[in-house]
């Protein structure tokens, strides 16, 4: 039931609730920027800008924090809103987690093959699943649930890269380059990162120009997502029924509203195979588990470096270590898994191995 609210009291709520957000974020460090040395590759450096170490464990985090502010200054969230949003799984856990501190009702539209364990993170913060067999009507279901609830669709496919500051205040872009400052090549030769909404793409892309960088950025995508063949061909919007990808969090079926193709210098096609082989390649070599995506990320930093390598370059090489693996033990972790889907990781895992290599 809907409480009527006066005017002060809505602005109350509303002020109190971007306080607890703020001072959420006061009580959280950055994220690490780990340097990885490349004997192989003198003269290169390649940095992993660490997203897992966030309170609900991924990039999403800083996301679901800017997409609640932008609603909460524009008025659309209130203290009886039910909120929704379409996800894979890492947005949502950062935004039920967001929804549980503000006491607002979470419902996540995710795909029926969402990784289980990322479905019970949600759960863990007090949000609601509504699963769907076909990926495609996340969108239309959002909406729907938000109409018969008279909630709020969040929306990050069409918001992720208007609710960031790209010019600073805090965001991944800032952040990197504040770090990389002290470094041997402070301004890096290239910034990496994938597409899911395009949010960060975007974010960082219009920094770098803000910032008159010399870096260029490289947007790295599954094969079977359409933001690549969208780079290369405006005209190209969707894909085909029944082309997919493994990789959670990253590529879409569709040109998502956030993504700004204009703003990337560079993007790379990538095998779920071989992003599962880096994937497995960098966990054993900083002995712990990281995510799909982020070995999707050091496949298109291979390309990168080794192309540096040939040219006779120098410089720095940063992109992002998205979330850590424990959501994926039953998945990208299980070779009987992968083995039933056809996933043959183990020559790209053994090519990654060789990039890292320590002599």
């Amino acid at each position: 039931m809907t409480v009527e609210r006066s005017k002060a009291e809505l602005c109350a709520w509303r002020a109190e609730a971007i306080r607890r957000i703020e001072a959420d974020f006061n009580r959280s460090a950055d994220t690490h920027l780990i340097r990885v040395e490349l004997p192989r590759y003198p003269g290169i450096t390649l940095y992993l800008k660490d997203e897992s170490s966030h309170p609900t464990g991924s990039l999403k985090h800083r996301l679901a924090r800017s997409l609640f502010l932008y609603a909460l200054c524009n008025g659309w969230i209130g203290p009886d809103t039910c909120v929704i949003e379409s996800s894979s799984g890492s947005t949502a856990v950062s935004e039920a987690y967001f929804a549980k501190m503000l006491g607002l009702r979470f419902i996540a539209v995710v795909p029926a093959s969402t990784a289980a364990p990322k479905l019970d993170a949600i759960r863990f913060h007090g949000g609601e699943i509504h699963a769907v067999d076909d990926p495609r009507t996340v969108y239309d279901v959002s909406y729907r649930l938000a109409a018969e609830t008279g909630g709020h669709y969040l929306d990050q496919f069409t918001y992720a890269e208007r609710a960031t500051d790209w010019r600073g205040n805090n965001n991944i872009a800032e952040s990197i380059f504040t770090q990389m400052s002290a470094e041997e090549h402070p301004i890096p030769r290239w910034v990496v990162c994938g597409a899911g909404t395009g949010g960060t793409s975007a974010t960082i892309g219009r920094f770098i120009a803000y910032q008159r960088h010399a870096t260029q950025l490289c947007v790295a995508d599954p094969v079977h997502s359409v933001f690549h063949r969208h780079f290369a061909d405006r005209q190209a919007l969707s894909l085909p029924e029944g082309c997919a990808s493994c990789i959670e969090g990253i590529g879409r079926p569709r040109v998502e509203p956030s993504f700004i193709p204009s703003v990337i210098d560079r993007m790379i096609a990538v095998e779920d195979a071989a992003s599962i082989g880096a994937m497995r390649a960098l966990s054993a070599r900083l002995g712990r588990r990281v995510g799909g995506s982020t070995g999707t990320n050091l496949i298109a930093c291979a390309t990168l470096i080794e192309d540096m390598a040939a040219a006779g370059e120098r410089g720095s090489v940063v992109t992002l270590l998205c979330d850590g693996g424990e959501r994926y033990g039953c998945t990208y972790y299980d070779d009987a898994w992968l083995d039933a889907r056809g996933i043959d990781w183990r020559p790209h895992a053994a090519h990654i191995e060789a990039l890292l290599a320590s002599a």
